[in-house]
């Protein structure tokens, strides 16, 4: 792997730490000022919110696509891209925002069970979660255009300083005015906004923008014909990402999609590695060939489960005392459902990889059908799981889902799948030990213990499988020796 994939990939791992601590910082903020259920209304509105996503046509991942074949191509086409894209966006996210005004009114009154206090103020707010879709919708095209000339650096500040703004405005806005939602929500949509100004003017930097260009249908046409198979497949994971914790609060309440999504939130927090690897690697991977780009995804997946799996060993021996610590003992009943959502995580790093080849390289046709084919299947065993087993029976679902995906999109990458199954299959079985080890040990000195063993001895199996990590490791040793000397 190229040494500037792997800086980049470094700059992007560095660059979401900040964003995570900003959030488990303020997370216990919002709960004690606005309690339990009134925390999980607005998870579910952001949620619903998410679901018009899709009205992004996959403009945005088309963007960064074309953005960094014209760059690799010195085209002087970055203009006429970005442009397009963007009225695209803008025009499908104010038809959502419409939509979802309607959707809203549905859904808070019929799909979930909240009190009709917090329905009122969701009801109050109405025209800022409207207001939000087109905002999101050309933040994206924005992230799309920066990411596709590499300037992780400037796309990580931004970011930063967007969930800053989005996790500290409401919570300034609480403490001036009140905890209501018809006061929160407005104030998280304005820090979206700021944000999106920010990110704009990173994008006009990093591309060059000197004035405004009007759209051209035949660049928008090129966009839709790309982007509208990663619609179906973008759409269809976003739905399956989201829908456990729609079903936890249709069938258990509001309250229960705190116990279940907070933990949830925290664990998916994890997942910084693998997100940097899959920013990193979607220009660079749409720019190369096909023989360049399986080499890159083979080496992505070893140095992935080398440097990851370590982590979510730690993570799962550490995770009820770290829980107890930050929100208390009665959130931290949930432990056990988000150590066994880790393990979704971990897949779900792995499956991100395949999927960008397969989105750089090949059509996604083939698994966005796949992808929608399972929902309802995915939908009726979540909602068994939920009525029969509560939130762990969601979470097993989640995960099976989840080892699903994997193996669907190992077949559509036509890699050669015998040394990545058994390189996956023998970091699985770490952490299904470490797993089975943190449910049945209390006492803390021998959950160190058994941290430790399992840590060293995956990182020693890594280091021995992996070059790229081995690379990373000789570069950070003789870093710290020389800083010590």
């Amino acid at each position: 792997m190229e040494r500037s994939i792997v800086r980049n990939i470094v700059i992007n791992f560095a660059g979401a730490i900040a964003p995570t601590f900003i959030s488990l910082v303020t997370v216990p903020a919002y709960i004690h000022l606005m309690g339990v259920e009134r925390y999980g209304v607005i998870n579910l509105v952001w949620t619903l919110i998410g679901y018009f996503s899709v009205l992004d046509l996959g403009t945005s991942l088309a963007t960064e696509n074309q953005i960094s074949k014209a760059r690799a191509a010195n085209d002087d086409s970055l203009e006429r891209i970005f442009w397009s894209a963007w009225f695209m966006n803008l025009g499908t996210g104010i038809v959502g925002g419409l939509i979802i005004y309607v959707g809203t009114v549905v859904y808070i009154t019929h799909g979930v069970k909240i009190e009709p206090t917090f329905q009122r103020e969701v009801m109050a707010s109405l025209p800022w979660i409207a207001v939000a879709v087109p905002i999101a919708n050309v933040s994206w095209v924005f992230a799309g255009a920066i990411n596709g000339v590499e300037r992780f650096a400037s796309f990580n500040v931004n970011q930063t300083l967007g969930t800053a703004l989005f996790q500290l405005l409401p919570l300034a806005a609480i403490f001036c005015f009140s905890p209501s939602l018809a006061v929160v929500i407005p104030a998280a949509v304005l820090a979206r906004l700021f944000a999106g100004v920010m990110l704009g003017a990173a994008a006009f930097r990093a591309i060059g923008i000197r004035r405004v260009r009007m759209p051209q249908w035949r660049v928008m046409a090129e966009l839709f014909r790309y982007g509208r198979w990663m619609l179906l497949f973008s759409g269809a994971g976003m739905i399956a990402s989201t829908l456990d914790r729609v079903l936890v609060g249709a069938l258990l309440g509001a309250s229960f999609v705190t116990y279940y999504a907070t933990p949830q939130n925290l664990i998916t927090r994890l997942n910084l590695l693998p997100v940097a690897m899959v920013r990193t690697l979607f220009p660079r991977l749409s720019a190369v060939s096909r023989a360049d780009a399986d080499a890159i995804a083979h080496s992505a997946l070893a140095l992935l489960n080398g440097a990851f799996t370590p982590c979510l060993i730690v993570a799962m021996f550490a995770l009820k005392p770290f829980l107890v610590v930050w929100l208390g003992p009665t959130v931290a009943a949930a432990a056990p459902v988000a150590c066994v959502l880790i393990l979704a995580v971990w897949l779900g790093g792995q499956a991100g990889i395949l999927g960008i080849l397969i989105q750089a390289q090949t059509s996604p046709a083939a698994i966005a059908g796949v992808s929608w084919a399972q929902l309802p299947v995915f939908a009726g065993a979540l909602w068994c799981g939920i009525h029969w087993f509560g939130i762990m029976g969601a979470a097993v679902v989640v995960v099976s889902k989840a080892l699903f995906d994997y193996g669907v999109l190992l077949h559509f990458a036509r890699l050669h799948v015998g040394s990545i199954v058994r390189n996956m299959v023998v970091h699985l079985a770490f952490l299904l030990v470490a797993l089975a080890l943190a449910e049945s040990i209390s006492a803390p000195s021998s959950l160190i213990a058994a941290a430790l063993v399992l840590v060293c001895a995956n990182l020693a199996l890594s280091l021995h499988g992996s070059s790229e990590l081995r690379g990373l490791v000789y570069k950070l040793w003789t870093r710290l020796t020389l800083s010590a000397s």
